[in-house]
C-alpha cells in the first residue's frame, strides 16, 4: 500500500506523531473489522481498537519496517483480540443478527442470502481455519501474507485453507448450495 510506504518513511524519520495521524484513519475499519470477527461483539472490538491504538501509538517508535506495516498491526490487533477473548472466555456467533449486520457495515454493501450462509459457515470454523479464510479470501492477501499475520509457517496456511474449503464444501453441499 502506498499510505503503508509514507507511513514507513515518516517512522523512520523520527515523525512519529505525523505517522500517527496517517495511520488512524487508513487502519481504523481493518483494526475494527478484524477485532470484530474475532470477539464477535461490536462494543468489545471498539474497545478493542481503541486499546491498539493507544498499543500502535506506544509501540510506533519502535516499528522496524521488519514486517510490512500491515502485517505489524494485523499481529498486535489479533493478539490484543486473542488475549481479551481468553479473559472473556465467551464467543458470539456470526449468526448473531447485529454481528452479521456490522460485518455487513464494514464490507461497505450489504451480504446477499447465499454470501450469508456462507459466511455462517464460515463462523463456525475453527478459530485458524475461519482466520485464514478471512484473511485470504476476504482480505485477498498472499499464503506467505497470511502465514506472516498469523505466525504460523506457509504450509499450516494452505492445510487450513484445504480443511476450510472442505467443511465448507461439506457443509454447504449439505444445504444444497456450491462452494465456489
Amino acid at each position: 500500500m502506498p499510505a503503508d510506504d509514507a507511513i514507513t518513511s515518516l517512522v523512520r524519520a523520527g515523525r512519529t506523531e505525523e505517522a500517527f495521524e496517517r495511520l488512524v484513519p487508513a487502519y481504523r475499519r481493518r483494526v475494527y473489522g478484524l477485532a470484530c470477527s474475532i470477539l464477535g461483539d461490536r462494543a468489545a472490538a471498539e474497545d478493542l481498537a481503541q486499546e491498539v491504538f493507544v498499543k500502535l501509538w506506544q509501540a510506533l517508535p519502535k516499528y522496524d519496517g521488519r514486517a510490512q506495516l500491515s502485517t505489524w498491526i494485523y499481529a498486535i490487533t489479533r493478539n490484543a483480540a486473542v488475549s481479551a477473548l481468553r479473559s472473556r472466555r465467551r464467543t458470539v456467533s456470526m449468526s448473531d443478527p447485529a454481528v452479521l449486520q456490522e460485518a455487513e457495515g464494514i464490507a461497505g454493501e450489504p451480504v446477499a442470502g447465499d454470501d450469508a450462509a456462507l459466511w455462517r459457515q464460515v463462523d463456525a470454523l475453527p478459530d485458524r481455519q475461519r482466520q485464514a479464510v478471512i484473511l485470504y479470501y476476504q482480505d485477498e492477501r498472499s499464503v506467505d501474507e497470511v502465514a506472516a499475520m498469523m505466525g504460523i509457517p506457509v504450509n499450516t496456511v494452505k492445510t487450513q485453507l484445504h480443511r476450510a474449503r472442505a467443511a465448507l464444501a461439506a457443509a454447504l453441499g449439505a444445504t444444497g448450495k456450491e462452494v465456489a
